[in-house]
């Protein structure tokens, strides 16, 4: 176990500690943890939590404990039980597009900045998209698959981006296959009718 994990395990054993106490524990100079903490906070597995301001002599001392992200939740486990119901891709993507306001967006703007409007939106839920013109029409590629996780065991969640994009642009959508599956892309183009 490296020096940097080590501060992670006590942080998680600990909820909170200050780069002194993680020291004295783990038998590290503070200087080398608060390095450790530096990075891990930087990158997002640890974060500063308070100041606690110690008795006597000396300057407070900041508190570090582990990130939101990297306490983890049971949101995977929530998906997962939730996707092996019966579920109706059409009334997802639909429920999707209405919660995010793609429904709403006007059809009697430009096709051009209605596009603008949803790759924004795509990409304000992680799909890292982009759209071109074609020779058929729009094309809407979806750089990253934000499902990626749970694909593999449940390709309908493709059919919902697929209702999704039509809902956002009021025209048909056929999603195209660009290739094989690779981890976290997309495999399709979506060709906008």
């Amino acid at each position: 176990m490296t020096a940097r994990q080590k501060v992670l395990a006590h942080l998680k054993k600990t909820r909170s500690a200050s780069a002194r106490e993680i020291a004295r524990a783990l038998k590290m100079t503070a200087p080398n943890v608060r390095h450790h903490l530096s990075v891990l906070c930087s990158d997002g597995r640890a974060e500063f939590v308070s100041v606690n301001n110690r008795e006597g002599r000396g300057r407070p001392e900041k508190m570090y404990s582990l990130s939101q992200a990297a306490r983890g939740d049971n949101l995977a486990v929530l998906v997962e039980a939730l996707l092996n119901e019966k579920i109706n891709p059409q009334k997802i993507g639909f429920g999707i597009a209405r919660s995010q306001g793609l429904i709403e967006a006007s059809v009697s703007q430009p096709m051009t900045k209605r596009l603008a409007f949803l790759v924004d939106k795509l990409n304000e839920m992680n799909y890292q998209s982009h759209w071109e013109a074609g020779a058929e029409g729009p094309r809407v590629i979806l750089g990253r698959c934000p499902y990626w996780k749970v694909i593999e065991k449940h390709p309908e969640l493709c059919k919902m981006d697929e209702v999704l994009l039509q809902c956002a642009m009021a025209r048909p959508v056929i999603g195209e296959q660009k290739g094989e599956r690779i981890h976290g892309i997309c495999p399709f183009i979506f060709q906008i009718g």
